[in-house]
Formats: C-alpha cells, structure tokens, sequence
C-alpha cells in the first residue's frame, strides 16, 4: 500500500490500483474496526466473496457514516468510477432502467468498500443472463423469540427437501439472526418460475415441520422460523457469502459445511476470525459451481400444490397483483367470508392464505394517505386502534380495522429511535409488557424513497380485553414521504 496522503491511500489488488478515501474512518464503533480493515477484510477472502458476488449486479447500500448509521441504497453505478469496473443493465416494472455495479476482482470488492458499502447484495443472475436466475435462494428468517437450535433445526430440513428434489443445498449464516440455503440452477427457468420453486420449498418445509416452520407472508401468522420464499421474487437482493453486516461485532455470513451446522454458533464468525477460517479450511463453497440442477422437481411439486387448491403465495406489497394471488388484504382486516365463499380460504392448507407482506404498506408508511398518519385518520393515531375497537367494518379512512388489538408504537427514520419509543411506551405501561410474548413485537422495515424506516407495532391479544391500552399519539411520527412530489405533479 502506498501512502498519498492523510486522508488518503492507494491499495492495490487483482494488479490494479485503488484510491481509497479517509482509510481510518471508524466503521464499526463497538469493535473499532474502520474503512481499511473492513477493505483487508475483503481482499482476504476475495474468492470466496466473488464466487458469491462476482459477476452479477449488485445494488450499493451504502453505510458512509458507519454500520450504526442508516445506509441508502444506490442502484445506478456511479459515473465517475474506473474504466475496470463493469456495469449491466437492469430494467423494472416501471420502465425504468439501472446501470448496476457488477464485480470481477478483488480491486472491485475494495472499490465497492470505499464507497461505503459493508455487505454485497447482488442479484441472483448472471450479468450475461438478466432474466434466468442460476440460483434458488432460501431464506430463514424466525419470528422474534425463536432459538437459533430451532434454525438449524429447519435448515437440515430444507437440505433434504432441496435434495429430494434434485438439488444440492448449500448452507451460510445469514450473518444476522437467520441462515440462507443456496442451490445452483441451471439458468433455464424465469423469475416467476424461480420463485413458484421457492414456494413449493417452503410450503413442503412447513408440512414437513409444521410446528418448526411457516410459510406464512403476514407476521401476525407467523411462528417459528418464516421460510421467505419471496427473495427469490425478481429484483430482490441478499447479503451473499463472506459479507460483513453490519451488526455491533462485525459478524460475517459464512459459508458452512454441513457437518457445522448442527453445532455453529454464528457469533464466532467475524470479520477478525473469517479470514483466519478461510485460509485454514478454505470456502466451503468451493464446488457449489459444479452442482447445478434443474427446477423440474419444485414445479411439479408447485403444480401439485395449485391442483390441489392452494392459489399463488403472497408477493411483497410494492409488487403487482398476480395471476391466481389471492385478494392482498391482512387476515386481521379480512372481511368474514360470505355463505358463497365460506372455506375458500380452507384450501390453502394453511400455508400461504396471507397475501401481503411484513412491510404491508404500501411503497412506504403513508404516500397513498397523504402523511405518516394519515393512514390512522388523525396525528398519531394507528389504523388498527385498541384491542376494544377492532372490527371489520371499513374505517374513515377506507381502510378496515384490524381483528387483531393491535397498536401502534412508533414510525421512525432508524430503528434505534423506534426502540427508544417503545422503552418510553414501556415505562409508561409495566403492568402490560410483562404480558407480551416475544412475537407480538411487530418491528417492520419499511421502504421509502431511498432508504428504509421503522415501524413498530403491539399485538395485544395476550392482554386481558380489560388491560389494554388505547391507541396513543405515536412516541415517534416519522413521515418518509414529506416534502415528495410525485413526477408530473406540479412544479
């Protein structure tokens, strides 16, 4: 490494040379790890990272004021980067196009890095194929309150339902609080056939586990650890392999064998002990490029599955509605079925009858409501109001009430703030809390404009109907939508 200046060094790497700003800038305040650790971090498990991200687009999330601070995404690749870095093109529902990012060498992972970027998120397909994933994704991602036994437990089981279909699962902590099971394809199939395979992976690890795991979209149906099917839905993104998260202690998602699992402990893998791994037993990922399969299977399965009642799984809220998807209302604010539907929902097994999504609304907290309480008929107020006024009836706003007494703590711009709303909320109620088990926290990441805020909601059903609080003006009313005008609406 040459020494430019304070502020500045050049690394080099992959025989190239990488100008790299402010290198001493603290990433991860907890552990002191700064900008140039976290970039020799990557240089020493370059090949295992790009056998996760390399060659595919990838969208910048972008910590530039450390993994503490909230990231914003980037989709479009800078102008004003090297001639050695490669881009694809991306094009969305809307219309829209993207240059993204697309990394071959380790000069790109330290490049990447510079910008701010602490984990990789790239998009399962091959730049030279936009539109045939050449992977299967599953994610397990539990319910608050769920032990990480349980987790593994689930993850074996995923292997064998990947494997009883033809495929070789290859498993990672996520890095978080869940693991990931990869399966190489063949890139014949499309994204909607891919994530239809997803779905028949994750209804079968229900009924194959049904007291361990769901396939459930909405939370407040969710038990267990939640197997979602829809990273796999076009233009998702996962950290992949050997990505830091950014978590206090710099944990890192790492590839494991499968004779790990059962015993891992995902605290011990960190960006200090990663690369040590590493160069002792090397990625064990090595050979996933060699164990591509087909879908043939999972759609079989998929089709079974159709034929025999269960219409399409739930997709994510900012998605059109699809073909055969059932109506995208919360079962909590479901209407009671009329004598001429009464069992349509039996059909679904159980499995997948919800048809939103943990981030229900839509496109943010409150753009279709105009404000980040609108949606509550009123500053402050939470549409689904106290456990005592739930219903079914439409609500002023047009928006039914929920069944569930479920209110609504807080919507803020970073999850530490919605945390210090529900410690205040808890101060202020210590006869209740007590009452609450782990899964009625609702804590949802939601998406705005260029970043994601919080959401934290209380489900109160364990709560005598006698003890439950009223809806209260929010600890925190963050509004992600204020000051956006849509295109064409003036100016």
């Amino acid at each position: 490494m040459t020494a430019v200046a304070d502020a500045k060094i050049v690394v080099e790497a992959a025989g190239r040379s990488v100008s790299v700003s402010n290198p001493g800038k603290v990433f991860f305040p907890r552990t002191g790890h700064t900008k140039l650790d976290l970039i020799r971090y990557y240089l020493a498990v370059a090949d295992g990272a790009l056998r996760g991200a390399g060659g595919r687009p990838m969208a910048l999330k972008r910590f530039v004021n450390g993994a503490e601070a909230e990231p914003f995404f980037q989709k479009r690749a800078p102008s004003s980067r090297p001639d050695w870095i490669t881009t694809a093109e991306l094009r969305f529902p809307s219309g829209r196009t993207a240059d993204e990012v697309v990394l071959s060498d380790a000069a790109g992972l330290a490049w990447v890095v510079n910008l701010g970027c602490i984990d990789l998120n790239p998009h399962p397909v091959l730049a030279a194929d936009l539109d045939h994933p050449d992977e299967l994704r599953v994610d397990l991602d539990p319910v608050p309150g769920v032990e990480w036994p349980q987790i593994l437990a689930v993850a074996l089981v995923a292997r064998s339902v990947l494997s009883d279909f033809g495929l070789t699962g290859w498993a990672k902590t996520s890095g978080s609080r869940g693991m990931h099971i990869y399966a190489r394809i063949s890139p014949s199939w499309s994204f909607a056939d891919v994530r239809r395979s997803a779905v028949a992976v994750a209804r079968e690890i229900e009924r194959r586990s049904p007291d361990l795991a769901t396939s459930k979209w909405w939370k407040e149906e969710r038990h267990g650890v939640f197997v979602d099917y829809n990273q796999n839905a076009k233009d998702r993104t996962v950290a992949s392999a050997y990505s830091v998260r950014p978590l206090p202690d710099a944990r890192v998602s790492t590839p494991l064998h499968w004779d790990e699992v059962p015993g891992c402990d995902p605290s011990l893998f960190t960006i200090d002990t990663v690369p040590a791994r590493f160069a002792s037993v090397g990625d064990p990922w090595e050979g996933m490029d060699e164990t591509v399969g087909s879908l043939s299977g999972l759609l079989e399965l998929a089709a079974a599955d159709e034929a025999a009642g269960l219409p399409d799984a739930p997709w994510p809220p900012n998605y059109e509605k699809q073909a055969g998807e059932a109506p995208r209302v919360q079962p909590s604010k479901r209407r009671a079925p009329s004598a001429a539907a009464g069992g349509s929902s039996a059909a679904t097994g159980g499995s997948s009858a919800a048809t939103g999504g943990s981030s229900a609304a839509t496109g943010g907290s409150s753009a279709a409501t105009g404000g980040s309480s609108a949606a509550a008929g009123g500053s402050g107020a939470a549409s689904g109001g106290s456990g005592a006024d739930a219903g079914v009836a439409p609500s002023p706003t047009g928006r039914r009430k929920s069944t569930k007494p479920l209110i609504e703590i807080a919507r803020a711009e970073t999850k530490a703030e919605a945390l210090e709303g529900l410690e205040r909320w808890k101060e202020r109620h210590p006869d209740v809390w007590p009452l609450l088990e782990a899964r009625d926290v609702l804590t949802d990441s939601m998406r705005g404009r260029s970043s994601t805020w919080t959401r934290i909601r209380l489900n109160l059903e364990h709560v005598p109907s006698d003890q439950r609080p009223a809806q209260e003006p929010l600890e925190v009313d963050y509004d992600p939508w204020a000051g956006f005008q849509p295109p064409g609406n003036g100016a």
